[in-house]
């Protein structure tokens, strides 16, 4: 039988905003959205931050932190990372989550690992107040969580949740005034290159690269378009599954061609496999039929 423990953690829930209606219009665009974005999105944020995904269930997702602050930067970083992954995407292809912060007692399942109880059940309420594209929290993380210049805790008030006996005083993070809710947060500093371009019907693909993340990866980060096997996800038919590598080697960012079926180009110029071409920002990547131009975020 299976173990149990109590712990106080800072528990992150989301939700994508409109999700059924996504799933309705597009099924299997949406899938790979939502993929990508938690591949390229959620998980670096994620690990940077000193969290880990416990799981994820359709459109939802829960994470666990040993720290309320990590939590909300955590939290910060996503939505300014999903606010730079939707500037690739249409309209009515946009991801907008929303998150909820809470520090509460959780139960933990010591066989596998997921966490129960009245902290996640509140976490998942008080992400239900919360704005598309927005972060709510509970007065509990507000109290011990001091953010940073660039953002502001909002009170929201007292709210009877469903299922809640008592009332829940949240509190809304957003930008401070005069400050972009795209900045970068300085409770989290790194340098992030942006991929973003088109194949040749001009559809539209991108993806960022922390390279605090890319610094702690041995192996470089696979770029390809299998969700399970690449970090980094360009759902194209023209690319291989697992295309090519991007890695660093001192400061050099390099890209290395995995013998991919469609070739990899650096300005026009065609890899070889095995032999990693340098990258930096404004020049040109061709993976498969994707063109990606390299950008500081």
């Amino acid at each position: 039988m299976a173990t149990t423990q109590r712990r106080l953690a800072a528990i992150v829930h989301a939700d994508l905003a409109g999700f059924a209606r996504m799933m309705e219009g597009a099924e299997t665009r949406t899938f790979r959205h939502l993929k990508s974005a938690q591949v390229q999105v959620w998980r670096p944020s994620i690990d940077t931050g000193g969290g880990r995904i416990v799981g994820t269930a359709g459109d939802a997702m829960l994470a666990e932190f040993g720290s309320a602050v990590a939590a909300v930067e955590a939290a910060i970083d996503i939505q300014e990372r999903m606010a730079r992954f939707n500037e690739v995407l249409t309209q009515d292809q946009r991801m907008l989550f929303r998150i909820g912060v809470h520090l509460g007692e959780v139960i933990v399942d010591e066989e596998d690992q997921n966490i129960f109880g009245d902290g996640v059940n509140l976490a998942a309420r008080i992400q239900a107040v919360a704005e598309p594209g927005g972060i709510s929290v509970s007065r509990a993380v507000r109290d011990v969580t001091e953010l940073n210049v660039e953002y502001v805790f909002v009170d929201a008030g007292e709210h009877l949740l469903k299922n809640v006996r008592r009332p829940i005083h949240i509190f809304h993070v957003r930008a401070a005034a005069g400050v972009s809710a795209t900045t970068v947060s300085q409770a989290a500093p790194q340098a992030v290159l942006r991929f973003e371009g088109t194949d040749s019907t001009g559809q539209k693909f991108g993806f960022d690269v922390a390279l605090a993340r890319l610094i702690n990866l041995q192996q470089g980060m696979m770029i390809g378009r299998a969700a399970d096997q690449c970090e980094l996800v360009l759902p194209h038919a023209t690319v291989s599954r697992r295309h090519a590598r991007l890695s660093l080697s001192g400061e050099a960012l390099l890209i290395e061609d995995l013998a991919s079926t469609n070739g990899t180009t650096v300005n026009g110029a065609t890899l070889h496999s095995g032999a990693p071409a340098a990258l930096q920002a404004g020049y040109r990547l061709r993976i498969g039929d994707v063109e990606l131009t390299v950008r500081q975020a």
